[in-house]
């Protein structure tokens, strides 16, 4: 089939699809299905809107009706293709920067993001004075992304990280030995990863004479890897209403990022 050239920059080139078109799940034949459709063109919609921060129905109209754009969206949230392809990703730029396909340290943190009217589940982060969720991230040492949850913004950082590390246990096959976090996950957080993931939670201090701005050992990347993701306007406010959608627009922030040193 033949592609019309990128015109938008959140638009794959030729190689940049090809990396990523083995990735995707095949589709069958089924009910609720709509028509065949230009799957490149698909992916790059949802690129667009997670890129700009546009609605749904205000999709550009070169691409696909936003309708089927939601479909195949929604589909690869609810079956986990979004994560499986940042995680594929993850493990080919690792390879390609001479790292073993997965890690074995990680470095944590939660950034907390005002909701908008879509409702579902919120809270209220007292010590940011956010009314909203946190997002919980785990990276690797390059800043690749290897897990998120999100979560209601009221439930405390090491608490949090609870769900964050639960779901990185299952998806980081080879183990996690050493976690790298700040201040706000000292405390019984430390004797929990050591019980229940056979790990090193090792906490890394802001220095006592410290003031303003300053790069902090292993943390600077973590740190990092956040503002990458505020480049990208679907992920300024959470506007979503379902937590998993909430992750699968950071999944595909990360995915973008990833593609474009592969590419």
């Amino acid at each position: 089939m033949l592609h019309r050239e990128e015109r938008y920059t959140s638009d794959m080139t030729g190689q940049q699809w090809e990396i990523i078109r083995p990735l995707l799940a095949p589709e069958r034949e089924g009910p609720g299905r709509p028509p065949e459709l230009d799957l490149r063109q698909v992916v790059n919609a949802i690129f667009y809107l997670d890129r700009t921060g546009c609605q749904w129905k205000n999709l550009p109209k070169d691409y696909p009706n936003h309708n089927s754009v939601y479909y195949y969206y929604g589909k690869w949230r609810d079956d986990g293709t979004w994560r499986r392809v940042n995680e594929a990703l993850g493990q080919r730029e690792r390879e390609r920067q001479g790292r073993a396909a997965e890690p074995s340290a990680v470095i944590i943190d939660s950034q907390s993001v005002k909701t908008a009217e879509a409702g579902g589940v919120r809270g209220y982060d007292a010590g940011k004075k956010v009314k909203g969720r946190k997002r919980h991230i785990a990276v690797d040492t390059l800043g690749n992304l290897l897990a998120v949850v999100v979560h209601a913004a009221d439930i405390q950082d090491r608490d949090g990280a609870r769900l964050l590390l639960e779901r990185l246990r299952a998806e980081v096959k080879s183990g996690i030995k050493l976690i790298w976090a700040d201040g706000a996950y000292r405390g019984r957080l430390v004797d929990w990863v050591r019980e229940n993931l056979d790990a090193l939670l090792e906490i890394v201090p802001r220095p006592a004479r410290g003031k303003g701005f300053e790069v902090l050992p292993r943390r600077w990347v973590v740190e990092r890897t956040l503002g990458w993701l505020n480049r990208y306007r679907r992920l300024s406010k959470d506007y979503e209403r379902l937590v998993e959608s909430s992750e699968s627009m950071v999944h595909i922030a990360s995915i973008q990022t990833l593609i474009r040193r592969l590419a």
